[in-house]
């Protein structure tokens, strides 16, 4: 099954929503490198479950216990295990779902996957849950690519149909990525906040849910990393993107505007810049050209839909009678997902940066 990643930054994940504990092990991280457990720490909170009102009343801690790869505040080159031990558990809100598929989960799609030996409580190794691990990775991620000089930043584009202003280079400083990392809902425009915050308890109050789109910006990242065709940087950064459950969509640049414009508006002319470094006017093409990072900021949207798990009834099959019936979904859900997401999204862009960096740098034979 695909539960691995990476070729220089390697990651295998395991685990299941309502199982003893999920986790990582991760291969490829320097010896000698110092982390910052705080941040870390820090990161997986803004994931974690049962923070506001806003999401899933299932409280989670998400702490995490380094069971190897790690000694006296430095790694030690080999590999490093994680895992996040489970302890709000309420398997008995599943009982139900053996014989009637929840529509919009893999409930179904699993069963013939694994022969009916899948995991259903809480989704199992479907559920959002497992991506604790992925940011863990990432926060580590993140902190190599900072010593590169390489930032990664996101922000609530839209909640359902109300928007936020797009993401600029500019607006990627440290003061910036700080501040959106200690907001609930992190968007530029504050005014929409209490917006979003009305339309998602509606939701909640409805016994439905809503989705919505996370923008995401990496700068700093060197012309000339990736490869065509196959391990194309779009290639990479949509394969991981769509391995974290609820994507449904991803664009670079202008996206699919992009469709509308002709070859002059589409294409990003150039420029030497004051420091001599070649830059472009526009970045319709998000960063990548050729499925080559071209120095420009990497730049893409990606679409969460709304959480499957919604009191609303709904019409489903009854395995065990073989016939249509009906399903109400009770339980602990998150109303919408999109701002827990965030930074799985961040997570999962630095993941593949760093594991393309260090392919670029070894394919140049420099040491990473």
């Amino acid at each position: 099954m695909g539960a691995n990643f990476g070729k220089n930054y390697k990651i295998s994940i395991f685990g299941e929503s309502h199982g003893s504990a999920l986790g990582i092990n991760i291969d490829g991280i320097p010896a000698g490198t110092e982390l910052d457990l705080n941040f870390i720490s820090e990161e997986m909170k803004r994931r974690a479950p049962g923070r506001t009102k806003l999401s899933t009343p299932r409280v989670e801690k998400d702490e995490f216990e380094i069971l190897s790869g790690f000694v006296n505040g430095r790694t030690t080159g080999t590999p490093m295990a994680m895992i996040v031990r489970n302890t709000n558990q309420k398997s008995k809100d599943y009982s139900e779902i053996a014989k009637k598929p929840r529509p919009g989960h893999a409930d179904w799609s699993g069963m013939n996957r694994y022969n009916g030996f899948n995991d259903i409580r809480g989704s199992g190794h479907f559920s959002g849950r497992i991506t604790a691990s992925l940011v863990f990775a990432g926060a580590i991620a993140k902190q190599l690519l900072k010593e590169k000089d390489i930032s990664v930043a996101a922000h609530i584009k839209s909640i359902k149909d109300i928007e936020d202003r797009d993401i600029e280079e500019k607006d990627i400083t440290e003061e910036n990525i700080e501040k959106l990392r200690n907001m609930v809902l992190p968007v530029f425009e504050e005014k929409k906040i209490s917006e979003m915050e009305e339309l998602i308890l509606k939701a909640r109050e409805d016994g439905d849910s809503i989705g919505g789109v996370i923008e995401v910006m990496a700068t700093g990242v060197p012309a000339g990393i990736g490869d065509p065709f196959f391990e194309s940087m779009e290639s990479e950064l949509s394969r991981m993107i769509f391995s974290v459950p609820a994507t449904k969509g991803i664009e670079f640049g202008a996206g699919f505007d992009i469709a509308r414009m002709t070859g002059h508006e589409a294409n990003d002319e150039m420029y030497y810049d004051a420091d001599g470094k070649v830059k472009s006017y526009t970045n319709n093409n998000g960063g990548i050209t050729g499925g080559i990072t071209n120095g420009m900021p990497i730049s893409f949207k990606v679409a969460i839909k709304p959480p499957a798990s919604i009191e609303k009834r709904q019409k489903t099959v009854n395995l065990e009678t073989k016939m249509n019936d009906f399903l109400e979904v009770r339980g602990r859900h998150d109303p919408v997902i999109v701002p827990r997401a965030v930074v799985v999204i961040e997570a999962a862009t630095a993941i593949v940066i760093l594991d393309r960096l260090i392919e670029s740098e070894k394919n140049k034979n420099l040491d990473f």
